[in-house]
């Protein structure tokens, strides 16, 4: 008896120590898709936009969901390494920090489920995000960041200078890129192929004169160029009506037709890309889109990001339009996910994170003598002047 009692006691004990989300998320049958409403856009110049319902899948969501989780984790990663002082120099976040993605994650996934991995997107310097999302690791990050030698750029680039196919960074120079992706749209054109490119800037940079000379000649030549703004309602520290006569900005093309997106949304970012995208396949030329979107920290790590700005307001924002927080309701609203599943995803994604920051810290740094090297794709070997006259280093493709 004694012996039958330990046995089924074993059983029993083998039973409780499995996870129970495991257990239900086995055996609980969830919706293949779900129908949803979003939110309308504003239109300039056009009859019609983006649909107002959306279909989402099962599988799509939870692909959105963890991208999303890990882009967000990703940068709270950074943002510690930073004040560990691990990252050195610039380091721009997407949540809003070093230069962090934090709260514009709808952004960068919603931007690329609405293109194909062919097309091209260029952007400033709040570049991680879309490094990930346009298909390098977070280890290749998280290393570039820290300066290693497995660093997307070989640890020679930082946070503003990564790239990847099809992914043109990363670019320093406030406002810069929007003639360089006017140019990679240009290209598209003459090559014949079926492609567009994705044009990133901030409300900060809407202002520069190079952009209209990037709108004008792409209207011209009816280039594939899909012009972005992203609208975070602060460039640095000013907010976008103290720096903006109008803040219109997806009616600042003019006689370039435009839509304004509410950037928090996923689904309505993806289904305002896929028509932007759409618009320009056909021939039309370019078309702007403006992302509502917002930043929980400051614009870089040395920006409080609460001396023009209430902390209530940063508060009210996270509460209602946390772009993770609407998917992972709908989701689990419409039966498409559990809490338990996605909680799942949640602990995943911590522990790549919590990997790939460990080899950020452990990869070695590349040595001085590969300095000059990588400065052309295919050239014959050749000398590089260091910081004086007598200091040289070889240039190797």
């Amino acid at each position: 008896m004694r012996k039958m009692l330990a046995a089924v006691s074993r059983v029993l004990s083998g039973v409780a120590q499995k996870p129970a989300s495991r257990v239900l998320v086995a055996s609980r049958n969830f919706a293949n898709d779900a129908t949803f409403e979003i939110k309308k856009c504003d239109l300039h110049r056009l009859e019609e936009g983006p649909p107002v319902t959306t279909v989402l899948t099962r599988e799509d969501g939870l692909k959105y969901y963890r991208m999303m989780q890990t882009v967000r984790r990703m940068e709270l990663k950074a943002d510690q390494l930073y004040k560990q002082k691990i990252i050195r120099g610039f380091c721009h976040l997407c949540d809003g920090q070093l230069l962090l993605l934090l709260m514009q994650e709808a952004c960068c996934v919603g931007l690329e489920a609405g293109i194909n991995p062919t097309d091209h997107l260029i952007t400033a310097y709040r570049a991680h995000g879309f490094t990930f999302t346009r298909g390098l690791s977070v280890r290749e990050i998280l290393a570039e960041l820290t300066g290693r030698r497995g660093g997307c750029a070989k640890g020679k680039g930082g946070s503003m200078h990564m790239y990847a196919k099809n992914f043109y960074g990363g670019n320093g120079i406030v406002g810069a890129q929007v003639p360089l992706g006017a140019g990679i749209a240009l290209a598209c054109k003459y090559n014949g192929k079926d492609e567009v490119c994705l044009t990133l800037y901030g409300d900060g940079a809407a202002n520069q004169g190079q952009i209209f000379e990037a709108y004008n000649m792409a209207a011209l030549w009816k280039l594939p160029c899909i012009f972005i703004c992203e609208n975070n309602r602060y460039g640095m520290g000013t907010s976008v009506e103290r720096a903006a006569a109008s803040t219109d900005y997806y009616k600042r093309g003019d006689f370039i037709p435009g839509l304004r997106v509410d950037g928090m949304d996923i689904l309505c970012v993806r289904e305002a890309t896929r028509f932007a995208a759409a618009y320009c396949r056909s021939g039309k030329g370019p078309i702007l889109m403006e992302l509502q979107t917002y930043r929980y920290h400051g614009h870089s790590m040395s920006d409080p990001g609460v001396s023009y700005r209430t902390r209530e307001e940063i508060q009210e924002v996270r509460s209602k339009s946390d772009p993770i927080m609407l998917l992972k309701d709908r989701m689990v609203n419409s039966n498409l996910a559990s809490v338990e599943e996605l909680k799942e995803i949640d602990v995943e994604v911590r522990k790549e994170i919590e990997d790939a920051a460990q080899f950020a810290t452990a990869d070695p740094e590349p040595p001085l003598e590969e300095l000059g090297h990588h400065i052309y794709s295919s050239d014959p070997p050749f000398e590089v002047r260091g910081a004086n006259q007598w200091i040289k280093f070889k240039s190797i493709s």
